[in-house]
């Protein structure tokens, strides 16, 4: 039977406290694994390694008069040198600010004005050229430090290339007195309407949250996890870093996301830390595969999943068993392995939160033997306040409330939580705390649930239901998550408040498209598909076939086809993947009018 290596919590009272226990336990283990773009290997490094680095680290900042409360931001991708400025700044006092790296740089320049922002770490050059547009934002920076070197004309430049600024062999010092429920980081929510927030984090939030997760979900040390949700998005930091540190479990980093599944097959992880996306990409690809295939092929699939998925339910106590879960062990060599091999083989659990995932796609994993439990949070909560157990798994549901956090319903059916993990309020906003948090401690996490056998729901977002001109309530997310499960479609947003119906927009998959178009007898090369009253007719009919679940008034009537994606870049998308919704709605103005023309 595996043991577990928990740093308990009074072994611990900060997160620089917990990695130096951590170091001293198991000094040797593998912490980290990264891909060397030098020598093209993957290295390991152990936790005393990595602690020596964190000493280096510290000790440079430390000469650069900073003091305890100053804030100090990270833009980096998953990588070790993030773990080790964090860790560096944590423990000197300082509050680290993390950016994504795919954000605006007027996003970034906000953030850093904001938060007061003293010192800020960047990968190279690229990043640095990126921010040279927002130049005025950067004047309460004392230094910007780049991992790799960065070309500036400026004589009395900011810009330190690392390297050059870090001591060879650090000097040991005392570590300040640092107040475990003083404030550890400021992470700001990625902003889907208006300006971001800074979530303020204590040490204590993340390291409570931490220890609750734990109780729900078991890691050991043995364990491996493949870190590719950007370490600013507060699921990754806690789930796949601080846990680790806690549990003793080793990260590997995923060199970028469009080399994932090669990483999968390499690192061969036991543990993986996703938001829906990944599992709806992975799900699109497989339904492709199948269509194009023999029929013979889909039955064999179905049956795989369907047998598959009751010797879920089985070992879940929800189910008989049944003669046919005697088949279980051939379709598992003939169906499930080869899906299971395409994430490395060797996975125990995969944990989805961040967005509702499917409960279709749920049941097709589950059904091939990898078993996804899904979790929901909030920054303002460190972030988990419920989560699944492999024990206790109910796929539509986020689970149960992890320990130490309370929940419950509220006026229109919004969870309210209370609970160690819940944020010290936001960054100069007292009154946007105040409109949150209530004087008893209660948040008001904006989400609508339904609670059976102890099991939350998500039925929908206060803010986000859409109110027909007849009274109709609906939930775009719902209705915008199965439309989105046909491969056809990349990105969709229903529309319809206030109106007699329901429209929605859509940006179509190339390859999708295209296909369509040759099935349809029309050019597959022509740039005015989108256009095209026959395809536009055929999309119209797969949405609504998508939504035949759904009740008769939740059809959409008419639909607009976008030729461009909806990203970051065009400010159309939040760093976190959200669409921001109020800007897009905007922007094509004109087109959403010509859906409602004459109603």
């Amino acid at each position: 039977m595996q043991k577990t290596d928990i740093i308990t919590p009074e072994q611990t009272n900060t997160l620089s406290e917990a990695f130096r226990v951590r170091a001293r336990r198991t000094p040797d283990a593998v912490a980290y694994v990264q891909y060397d773009e030098k020598s093209e290997r993957w290295q390991n490094y152990s936790w005393a390694e990595t602690e020596r680095e964190i000493l280096r680290w510290r000790e440079a900042l430390s000469k650069d008069g900073l003091n305890p409360g100053d804030r100090v931001a990270i833009m980096l991708r998953n990588c070790r040198e993030w773990v080790i400025f964090d860790q560096a700044a944590l423990g000197l006092g300082l509050v680290t600010v993390p950016i994504y790296t795919n954000d605006r740089p007027q996003n970034i320049g906000y953030i850093l004005e904001d938060a007061g922002v003293r010192i800020f770490l960047l990968e190279d050059d690229e990043q640095w050229q990126r921010l040279r547009e927002i130049h005025d934002q950067l004047a309460g920076l004392t230094r910007v430090i780049s991992l790799e070197p960065v070309e500036t004309a400026e004589p009395a430049s900011i810009v330190t290339y690392a390297a050059e600024w870090l001591p060879d062999n650090p000097t040991k010092s005392e570590e300040p007195v640092i107040d475990p429920d003083g404030l550890a980081s400021i992470v700001y929510t990625s902003g889907t309407t208006g300006k971001p927030k800074g979530v303020m984090l204590s040490h204590n939030n993340f390291l409570w949250n931490v220890w609750a997760s734990l109780k729900m979900v078991k890691f050991y040390p043995d364990d491996r996890m493949l870190s590719f949700l950007p370490l600013s998005h507060a699921l990754e930091r806690t789930g796949g870093y601080y846990v680790p540190v806690i549990a003793g479990s080793s990260v590997a980093f995923a060199r970028s996301v469009a080399q994932l599944a090669d990483d999968l097959l390499t690192i061969k992880p036991t543990i993986l830390i996703s938001v829906p996306r990944i599992f709806e990409r992975v799900y699109g690809k497989i339904q492709e595969k199948l269509h194009a295939g023999p029929a013979i092929s889909r039955k064999l699939f179905e049956s795989a999943v369907n047998i598959g998925y009751r010797r879920f339910e089985h070992s879940q106590g929800r189910a008989d068993w049944s003669p046919s879960l005697l088949a279980w062990p051939l379709l598992e060599k003939l169906v499930a392995k080869k899906v299971q091999e395409r994430l490395g083989g060797r996975l125990r659990f995969a944990v989805s939160g961040g967005a509702p995932l499917s409960a279709e796609i749920a049941r097709l994993f589950i059904g091939l033997g990898i078993n996804i439990q899904q979790g929901y949070g909030l920054t303002e909560t460190s972030p988990v306040i419920t989560a699944n157990s492999i024990e206790d798994n109910v796929p539509a549901s986020v689970g149960t409330p992890v320990e130490g956090v309370e929940i419950r319903v509220g006026e229109y059916d919004e969870l309210l939580t209370r609970g160690r993990c819940v944020m010290m309020g936001y960054w100069n906003q007292p009154e946007a705390t105040r409109e949150v948090i209530e004087p008893d401690g209660w948040l008001h996490t904006g989400d609508q649930v339904k609670i059976e056998n102890g099991h939350v729901f998500i039925t929908g977002r206060l803010k986000d239901i859409i109110v027909l001109a007849n009274g109709e309530k609906l939930p775009p997310a719902d209705m915008e998550m199965a439309i989105a499960l046909d491969g056809i479609f990349d990105q969709v947003m229903v529309l319809g408040e206030g109106r007699p119906y329901l429209t929605a927009l859509v940006v179509l998959n190339t390859d999708e498209l295209s296909s369509l178009a040759v099935e349809l007898g029309l050019d597959s090369n022509s740039d005015k598909l989108i256009s095209d009253d026959r395809i536009n007719q055929e999309i119209l009919k797969r949405i609504n076939t998508q939504l035949g679940d759904f009740p008769g008034y939740a059809q959409i009537r008419r639909v607009g086809l976008i030729g461009e994606p909806w990203d970051i870049d065009s400010g159309f998308m939040t760093p976190t993947m959200k669409l921001r919704r109020a800007k897009i709605i905007k922007r094509y103005d004109d087109l959403i009018e010509s859906l409602y023309e004459g109603h």
